[in-house]
């Protein structure tokens, strides 16, 4: 087994410098489960790499996500006869990873399939379960990860969206790359997702209060189509009864939502890199430096997120029931809270964020006890 340290350092260990491929965290889908991606496009030849220490690798990446339903995207292109896996290879890795990380794998999207790939689902389809296949689609192009998921925050490679544009030259009846693109439009005076604070009329998702003991709080999954229309209904002004649905996933997921879709997260862009830096922070001055960063947030900020947080935790004293303790509910939360100013959080950031975020939510009456801001409220 290798340690953290030496799995975060994978890439360059087993590649001699140069980047294998891109594994990231690229935020949620739109049913606000976390989104996983892989490409191969940069893998080396096979005799460069240790496969072994790939699944390690895998394994190491998947673990921090399992416990909660998740989203799996694969670019394929790049794949070719010099890098491509042994078939033995492949069906030890897919019988290494066992029902705890096919059990929660929502869907499983593939760009860019070849007729490799179909040819291997053929000879792997004995082997796999006819549920799991039902997860997999086939995406040809990348315009058509929109519909499933927020392609804005996706991590892709240079090479893949030049694969993509060349294959978008060759379809016919592409429509002209000059065509104008309208300006966007202001938001609705009644918006409330996509949209700053300053537009945003915080309005409390009490209904959740009645399902704190609920297992799986803000880990499961929603219907999309639901999420979808609860959404229509908060941006056109008019009222949400979650009541109605009967189900205490849908609130859960809607909060997830609205947090991520915020233009700048609410902890700010301005202290990504002072929370990145809690690590090395000695132990018993974390929550002071925890402290010091949430006390020069905006105002607006500091209303929301001291409510959130502090709803956190009631839901944490309850874990023994949801199962939902400060740590799981940062590793749901944390990149909802706070993410980089251009691009994805890198997995080595996966670590300080969560560690801010529990913090947070462990220790919310120390940090929020020194300042209160007019019109602020408390769960």
């Amino acid at each position: 087994m290798y340690t953290a340290e030496q799995l975060l350092q994978f890439t360059p260990v087993v590649s001699k410098g140069i980047p294998v491929y891109n594994l990231s965290i690229d935020g949620d889908d739109n049913s606000g489960r976390r989104v996983i991606t892989f490409s191969c496009c940069r893998m080396p030849p096979s005799h460069q790499l240790n496969h072994s220490r790939l699944l390690e690798y895998l394994r190491y990446t998947l673990d921090q996500y399992v416990e909660n339903d998740y989203t799996l995207v694969y670019f394929h292109y790049g794949l070719n006869s010099r890098n491509k896996p042994s078939l033995n290879w492949l069906q030890s890795a897919y019988k290494e990873f066992d029902r705890k990380y096919k059990k929660n794998l929502k869907a499983l999207y593939v760009v860019h399939p070849t007729n490799f790939i179909k040819i291997l689902w053929n000879i792997f389809k004995p082997l796999i379960s006819h549920k799991f296949g039902k997860k997999i689609t086939y995406l040809n192009y990348l315009s058509d990860l929109r519909e499933h998921l927020k392609y804005d925050q996706l991590n892709i490679p240079e090479d893949i969206i030049r694969h993509d544009e060349n294959l978008r030259d060759k379809q016919k009846g592409r429509p002209p790359s000059s065509a104008k693109v309208p300006p966007p439009r202001p938001p609705l005076p009644t918006q409330q997702f996509g949209v700053s604070l300053q537009y945003v009329h915080t309005q409390p998702l009490h209904f959740i209060f009645s399902g704190l003991r609920v297992e799986g709080l803000f880990r499961r999954s929603a219907s999309v189509q639901t999420i979808k229309e609860v959404q229509k209904l908060y941006n056109q002004g008019k009222p949400v009864n979650f009541d109605d649905y009967g189900d205490i996933h849908i609130p859960a997921v809607i909060l997830k939502t609205f947090l991520r879709e915020l233009p700048q997260p609410l902890l700010t862009f301005e202290s990504y890199d002072q929370i990145l830096g809690i690590t090395s922070v000695e132990s018993s001055l974390r929550v002071t430096s925890c402290k010091q960063v949430i006390q020069g947030l905006p105002e607006h900020n500091y209303i929301v997120l001291k409510y959130l947080i502090c709803f956190l935790h009631m839901v944490s004293q309850e874990s023994i029931y949801n199962k939902m303790t400060g740590s799981n509910l940062a590793c749901v939360f944390g990149l909802n809270l706070i993410w980089p100013p251009k691009g994805a959080s890198s997995l080595s950031a996966l670590n300080p964020l969560n560690l801010f975020t529990e913090l947070l939510i462990d220790f919310c009456s120390k940090i929020f006890s020194s300042r209160t801001v007019p019109g602020e409220i408390l769960p």
